[in-house]
């Protein structure tokens, strides 16, 4: 999500200021590596829950490619990282910068030096690299989209060796129905599922319009308020069941990482339980978060763990064998 980089807290310089620690939870979830896949593929797509990281490229590991850079930073680890520890939606920012496609955090819809990234391509082959050595693996992407050049995301995509997995706009449901089973998305090596914010861009590049397939919560500070989800202003409203995805936003504007233990424990969850009745009583398919390692306890995994059970088997834990599946 853009938002403006110049933030500047002045503190008096005699008063000291006690954050707690944000410690990297221990738990072990259910959702990663695929284990929800291998208990259960032969359901919709639209069945399961994937945690997503809010700007993952924007991560501490990623090295400075253009000088010194002064943005926000919402994730610890790497693209490569991220996927191999259970992410599997990444919410990425493309821009035109240096007559190329870069991944920025920046605001205005241009890309600086200073807000700059690095070279999408670089991010698209991780995620190549992950697809190839994970064969029963889907991903989502959902493209906060500034590029203007004709086909310049398709050009990057195919340099990228990623179109071989795309899941086409043709496949995709048009009136909130269920979308493809996984296990046929898997066997038909469909396993990249891409949408862009360039309305446009699904007639020109084939790219999915965004809000044409889902419904969307407020992101940052105006998504955070206790007992409320509403949609964002791009998106439908969020029980509009004519978009059969449901994405909820777990951040606030300035990420924080040693503040980040409240919104990724206890408030997540009581988010999701809010949003679920604001959806249509539909559980969110998708949760975007900041660091999404740190919490009090299970954290974000344990909240994906919860939704898959609900999704799956109507109860809080999918390697339940006490529940009932349901579908």
């Amino acid at each position: 999500m853009a938002s403006s980089p110049w933030v500047l807290a002045l503190l008096p310089a005699t008063k000291t200021i006690k954050i707690k620690v944000c410690p990297i939870n221990s738990y072990e979830p259910i959702q990663a590596f695929g284990k929800v896949f291998f208990k259960n593929n032969s359901l919709p797509f639209n069945k399961y829950a994937f945690l997503t990281t809010h700007n993952s490229f924007a991560n501490d590991r990623e090295p400075l490619h253009t000088g010194i850079r002064l943005t926000f930073i919402n994730q610890e680890d790497t693209v490569t990282q991220q996927l191999n520890n259970g992410v599997r939606a990444l919410m990425l920012d493309t821009y035109d910068f240096k007559g190329d496609i870069w991944l920025c955090h920046s605001f205005k819809g241009k890309c600086f030096d200073f807000t700059a990234f690095g070279l999408a391509i670089d991010t698209f082959k991780e995620i190549e690299a992950f697809l190839s050595a994970n064969p029963s693996e889907i991903v989502t992407l959902i493209l906060e989209d500034y590029v203007e050049t004709p086909n310049g995301l398709s050009k990057v995509f195919k340099d990228s060796g990623l179109m071989k997995y795309w899941f086409p706009v043709s496949s995709m449901p048009q009136n909130g129905q269920d979308w493809p089973l996984v296990k046929d998305m898997v066997s038909n090596n469909q396993r990249l599922v891409v949408f862009t914010s360039k309305k446009f861009k699904q007639e020109s590049e084939g790219i999915a319009y965004q809000w044409n397939y889902m419904v969307e919560n407020h992101y940052g500070d105006a998504g955070q308020q206790t007992g409320k989800c509403s949609n964002r202003g791009e998106s439908a409203s969020l029980d509009d069941k004519t978009k059969s995805l449901v994405l909820i936003n777990q951040f606030h504007s300035i990420p924080i990482k040693e503040m980040t233990c409240k919104d990724n424990s206890a408030d997540v969850l009581s988010m999701l339980d809010t949003c679920y009745g604001a959806a249509g009583n539909r559980w969110a398919n998708f949760v975007a978060v900041d660091y999404y390692k740190r919490s009090d306890g299970g954290g974000v995994f344990q909240a994906v763990d919860k939704l898959n059970g609900k999704l799956l088997c109507g109860c809080d834990d999918p390697g339940s064998s006490s529940a009932t599946c349901s579908h």
